[in-house]
């Protein structure tokens, strides 16, 4: 069974930045293979970053430039950098596949506050 670990998350003031961690285990073979996703209380879980089949990485418009993705494939781990913060970004930030398989993670908060 594939399992996701999030971690790095906090509280930040806006225009101050996180580096968020996902380590992946199971049947995820390579982390380019894993996706970034958000939930905010209420609504859906979101999708915010992946990779395509040829190592491209992919932001949802409301970050790009301010978010960038890194991987460590030794260590089956994909990162989220998150530059800039905005109050708006505050949500629960979990990995998963894309597109995403049943098993979630328990996510990490990020908080953006003044």
């Amino acid at each position: 069974q594939v399992q996701f670990v999030e971690s790095g998350g906090g509280l930040v003031q806006p225009g101050g930045s996180l580096r968020l961690s996902c380590v992946a285990s199971g049947s995820v073979s390579s982390p380019y293979d894993l996706a970034w996703y958000r939930q905010t209380p209420g609504k859906q879980r979101d999708f915010v970053a992946r990779y395509t089949s040829g190592r491209v990485a992919l932001l949802i418009d409301s970050v790009r430039g301010r978010f960038t993705t890194s991987t460590d494939s030794a260590k089956n781990t994909v990162y989220l950098q998150m530059n800039r913060l905005k109050p708006e970004d505050t949500a629960v930030y979990f990995c998963n596949t894309w597109p995403p398989g049943a098993h979630w993670g328990q996510g990490t908060q990020v908080t953006v506050s003044s």
